[in-house]
């Protein structure tokens, strides 16, 4: 039997709580899952890409350390398109997140285009948890940047980092 080797790619500029949810529920789908964080600088993102690397690794080593997971996930990083580096890694699963309708439209353009280049490659879609379908990373840091609380959203860790970030 073919492993089945999964790919949640994402930007993370910065991780919340929906990410790391995701990233729990499918770790347990298949036999290896990799984080992969998109240097995507045309979002201009806050962090760098080895800082939000850095983020997601020590959020997957909790995650790791917790034992709810049958195989270690694996955090890494990448600059070329998504299907090269499924291909890369011997991925047949992306998997993505879903918190509304709004986000379906452009994920099904998405998970279209990746598997008309790379046929093989399966999209599955995980919606958000029930408390985490308002939360995205923008706003995150709009909240972040006006001073506002952002302890429901991130971990204390990456609260830290914004306001750190942000000065």
């Amino acid at each position: 039997m073919t492993p089945r080797i999964s790919i949640y790619p994402g930007t993370f500029d910065p991780l919340t709580f929906g990410h790391i949810d995701i990233i729990e529920r499918a770790a347990r789908l298949g036999n290896q899952l990799i984080v992969a964080v998109a240097e995507n600088s045309g979002k201009q993102p806050l962090f760098s890409v080895e800082e939000r690397t850095q983020i997601v690794a020590d959020e997957v080593q909790r995650i790791n350390n917790t034992n709810n997971v049958p195989y270690p996930v694996l955090v890494k990083n990448f600059s070329s398109l998504l299907t090269d580096f499924a291909d890369s890694q011997g991925a047949n699963v992306v998997i993505r997140g879903l918190r509304a309708v709004a986000d379906f439209e452009y994920e099904f353009q998405m998970a279209s285009i990746n598997k008309r280049l790379h046929g093989e490659l399966e999209t599955v879609f995980l919606m958000a948890a029930e408390q985490q379908h308002f939360v995205a990373s923008r706003f995150v840091k709009e909240v972040a940047r006006f001073g506002g609380d952002v302890s429901s959203f991130v971990p204390e860790n990456v609260a830290r980092k914004l306001a750190s970030k942000l000065g």
